[in-house]
């Protein structure tokens, strides 16, 4: 009886703990941050569980004798494992690319991998080289004789110094352990460090803050130096004996998720500066060194944003370079500029102000909510909609400032005001050598405009120099907004010698310096007038320059498009407009704001566009039709994508196999037994390949930053080749970047892994990377397609902004990689674009990329787990594949009607063409999935277990009755 006892207790136990374990899921889980999927999951095996438990209690119960008792536990265990597994094979259509990528590894040739590895390792350093900025030269201060030991010999100071900033967090983030350190890299170069001084650092090292692309909260904005009593007078003493130089370290960090803070309290810093201020330890820290005995105080400055940097104005400081983020090699590169090893040759890509939050898009970038829609949001948690406004127009980063001071009337520019507001332009950059540069010749015609500068290194060492060519387009007060300066071309020379000469020839097209008109024309113009061509040091001195007239207005419209487009550019974009005031230039007090956006309540037009997740039919569409056509994936290779070929594989793909194709898109494709199609992988790679689910990790790149501030195009190109050769090693064929937004402001979180304030060079960079990789055969999403500008509120804001901006600015960073880098991939973003969601946006999508711009390819969402983030409404709107792990299908409104048919045709048409123009026919064999066969085998077992107990016990009753 004791053993019946125990075994009923047995059960009741079990019982009891499924219902202990049902109730905290339901309090723990709505609180946890993980996808609703995997709730579904873990709660469904909880309930089901329990019920197969209570069933054996049950029959216990009923049939009390001590066999009855065991029976009903190995029942109730059995159900309980079939139920299990049967979960788990629904979870498997969730997560099959993600457990894929996991489990079932391709074999990876390791020698191949060395090569590409070291061959990565040293572009990094190279691209490094070129993108390290030298902001300050005092009295040649810089290079550091390294033959003399008192230069030889380098104290470093700044707790930053041993908390080096690679790159950042999220999706651009890399692995780091490889990485060559700041001190690593200073003795590499021929330096000695201070280690009394690395280990005060590294004893008071914080805790680095672990931050992911799960975690959606940014960087480590950690800011902390040691305390006062670790720099005893003997400490300092020591260093001020061990040499002449002092190095300070500055870092930044950034992530994705969030935004830099406007308040640093919480960080160790106070909440009267934001983080891109120097803090009170650290400005403590500068003038503890500055009054020590030092000959040579140099400033090294690891960010990737653009911070305030007036100290350096102090005539304590001697030096200041800007390294970004200098990836898994760079710190080499800091020592070799340091001794003179490599002349500096970087420009900045972003202007530094004196005080960043003088910018008119610094009122209006955060956190603001439109008060009256609280809702049930991500994970059933509350949430309010919320918005951005750009209301500064096309005015972002030195458009502004470059303008601002300029008398309209004039064109003179108030110099004083501009000295007093910016500390470095656009563009600027020091050497160690003088070059001179010469309009040398000047050719124009009605399409083009040729220019040849010759550039001579005047000076003793030999180096490199960027060339940068701006046009001032003339502006009449009340008509289209203009910038005074705009970059139109660029170029880099080869390494001069001293008294060592060559000519660059830059070629500005006519066209491109075209204003959109969004009010009259509603296309580009090019106003009648003259056109200053630019050879500038920087955005804002200018060294020579021509003229350009127009003796009549030009409209690119129906009967005149652009060469560049392949139908003409009209408005798409009027219902993002908004209600805002945007800036002038005919009148900046008016139209300046004076403090930041505040909450407000939104209408309920607004609300309602938000909220409508609904999906629309074409009566008139007609039924796709379905053949079998005997094509494979392989026999439309290198076809136009309007081959008559085409439509005839696509007819042999089920609803079945387009809703697979495109609903389960999440780092990778899947296999499409009907075409022969493989399964391809896709990881992500701002920054080098970044395996969040697969654990492949590559080289980490520099940030996207100094890649733009190299200026150098063939550079950009290579590393696109060699991030492509270690992709194809691990058998990936897609990689998610370069990253295309715009640093709109300093403080985005993510601006380490955008190009630049300026579209013109964001767009060039961007080209070259995409068509160094798609020449390897791997194609780039380049993303995030578009005003995804900033990381606070990302998930489904609503942006407002005017048509000449978004095409202007906003927009030109991604026509350029498609136009000139060849894309065949494109990733959208979270945002909205007024109310409407950007990867269903039929203007953005459709009439601009595909249409205006002639893109052939697949659009793919960003991460999608979102409500608002519709299937049906994103096919309809030109995306094609949803990012996600989990999977997420177009659902009977697409499958059930032509409407919805043809537009899963469509993008499986988009998703198949790149894929068809890429190498995964090639590299993506994998070996049969080991965990499926497990699986199955565990299916087979349990099912088998379960019918011999349901038999026994069923076999027992006929028994008993018999008797």
């Amino acid at each position: 009886m004791s053993e019946k006892r125990n075994n009923k207790k047995l059960l009741g136990v079990l019982a009891v703990l499924f219902v202990v374990l049902s109730i905290a899921s339901a309090i723990i889980m709505p609180v946890v941050s993980v996808p609703n999927a995997v709730k579904t999951v873990f709660i469904s095996i909880i309930v089901l569980g329990l019920i197969t438990l209570i069933v054996g209690f049950v029959w216990s119960k009923r049939n009390p004798t001590e066999k009855k008792v065991k029976r009903g536990i190995l029942l109730s265990l059995l159900s309980l494992g079939v139920v299990i597994v049967m979960v788990f094979n629904g979870a498997v259509d969730y997560f099959n690319v993600a457990i894929n990528q996991y489990l079932t590894k391709p074999q990876i040739d390791d020698e191949a991998l060395e090569q590409v590895t070291n061959d990565s390792r040293e572009l990094v350093e190279r691209i490094e080289d070129e993108g390290i900025v030298l902001l300050e030269n005092k009295e040649n201060a810089l290079p550091l004789d390294t033959s003399d030991e008192r230069e030889k010999n380098v104290n470093v100071f700044g707790q930053a110094s041993v908390q080096i900033v690679y790159g950042g967090s999220g999706s651009g983030a890399g692995d780091e352990e490889q990485n060559i350190s700041l001190q690593q890299g200073l003795e590499n170069a021929g330096f000695t460090v201070n280690k009394e001084l690395t280990d005060i650092y590294e004893e008071n090292k914080p805790e680095k803050e672990e931050t992911d692309i799960f975690s959606l909260d940014g960087g480590d904005y950690t800011l902390s130096q040691p305390p006062e009593e670790a720099f005893t007078d003997e400490v300092k003493a020591d260093a001020e004996t061990f040499s002449d130089v002092a190095l300070i370290v500055l870092s930044r960090s950034g992530g994705e998720g969030g935004d830099l803070p406007f308040e640093t309290g919480e960080f160790g810093g106070s909440d009267d500066r934001h983080y891109l201020e120097v803090s009170e330890a650290e400005e403590d820290m500068i003038d503890m060194v500055t009054s020590m005995d030092f000959e040579k105080v140099v400033v090294v400055i690891n960010s990737s944003n653009a911070m305030e940097l007036g100290f350096l104005d102090n005539p304590g400081i001697d030096g200041a370079i800007v390294i970004g983020g200098p990836g898994a090699t760079g710190n080499n590169s800091v020592g070799k500029v340091l001794a003179g090893d490599v002349n500096p040759s970087g420009r900045l890509v972003n202007i530094y102000a004196y005080d960043v939050t003088t910018s008119p898009a610094f009122y209006n970038a955060g956190d603001f909510k439109y008060s009256n829609t609280e809702h049930e949001g991500a994970d059933d948690e509350p949430d309010t909609h919320t918005f951005l406004n750009y209301n500064e127009g096309i005015y972002v980063g030195y458009r502004y400032y470059e303008t601002r001071y300029v008398d309209n009337e004039t064109g003179e520019m108030d110099e004083e005001a501009y000295r007093e507001a910016v500390q470095y332009p656009f563009g600027y950059g020091l050497s160690y050598t003088d070059f001179s540069q010469e309009i040398v010749d000047y050719q124009e015609s009605n399409d083009l405009i040729t220019v040849d500068i010759e550039v001579t290194n005047n000076g003793t060492q030999p180096g490199k120099e960027v060339v940068q060519l701006y046009y001032t387009p003339p502006y009449e007060i009340g008509g289209i907004e203009k910038s005074h300066v705009n970059l139109a071309a660029f170029d880099k020379t080869s390494m001069l010698e001293p008294g060592e000469s060559e000519t660059i020839t830059l070629e500005l097209a006519v066209e491109d310096m075209a204003s959109y008109d969004a009010e009259t024309e509603q296309a580009y113009v090019l106003d009648q007038g003259t056109y200053g061509i630019k050879l500038m040091n920087n955005s804002h001195d200018v060294i020579d320059q021509r003229e350009y007239e127009l003796s009549n207005k030009i409209v690119y419209n129906e009967e005149n498009k652009r060469d560049s487009d392949f139908v003409v550019a009209t408005n798409q974009f009027d219902d993002t407009k908004g209600d805002l005031t945007y800036v002038s230039r005919a009148d900046w007090e008016g139209t300046l704001p004076t403090e930041r956006t505040a909450d407000k309540e939104a209408t309920e037009e607004i609300i309602a566009a938000m909220e409508d997740l609904s999906v629309e039919d074409n009566p008139d569409d007609e039924p796709i039709v379905f053949a079998k056509n005997d094509l494979t994936l392989e026999d439309v290779v290198g076809l136009d994508y309007d081959d008559p070929k085409w439509g005839e594989l696509l007819e042999q793909l089920s609803i079945e196999d387009m809703t697979l194709l495109i609903g389960y898109g999440g780092y990778g494709t899947q296999a499409i037994e009907s075409i022969g199609k493989p399964a391809t992988e896709e990881l992500d790679g701002p920054a080098g390949i970044n395996g969040i689910f697969s654990g492949v990790n590559g080289v980490q790149y520099v940030s996207e930053v100094v890649v733009a501030s190299t200026w150098n195009m063939e550079l950009a190109e290579q590393m696109g080749e060699y991030l492509a050769n270690e992709a194809l090693v691990y058998h990936i064929t897609g990689i998610y970047g370069p990253a295309m937004n715009i640093h709109r402001t300093p403080f985005s979180g993510r601006n380490f892994e955008y190009y630049s304030e300026d579209p013109f060079i964001s767009g060039k960079i961007g080209a070259a990377v995409v068509k160094g990789t798609n020449d390897q055969g791997v194609y780039t999403f380049i993303k995030h397609y578009a005003l995804n500008d900033q990381e606070t509120n990302r998930l489904g804001v609503a942006t407002w902004a005017n048509e000449q901006s978004i095409r202007e600015i906003y927009l030109k960073a991604f026509e350029l990689p498609v136009k000139e880098g060849g894309t065949t991939a494109m990733m959208s973003s979270f945002n909205r674009f007024g109310t409407k969601w950007a990867g269903a946006h039929e203007g953005l999508l459709k009439d601009v990329l595909r249409d205006e711009w002639g893109f052939r390819g697949v659009v793919i969402t960003d991460f999608d787990g979102y409500e608002y983030m519709v299937p049906d409404q994103a096919i309809r709107g030109g995306t094609d594949l949803m990012l996600t792990p989990m999977g997420d299908e177009p659902t009977a409104k697409s499958k059930d009607t032509n409407t919805g048919q043809q537009a899963m045709r469509e993008a499986s048409h988009n998703i198949l063409y790149t894929i068809a123009n890429s190498k995964a026919l090639e590299v993506n064999e994998k070996p049969y999935p080991w965990w499926i066969v497990l699986l199955s085998m565990a299916d087979l077992l349990l099912l088998a277990l379960l019918t011999l107990g349901f038999r026994k016990i069923a076999t027992g009753k006929r028994r008993k009755t018999a008797n």
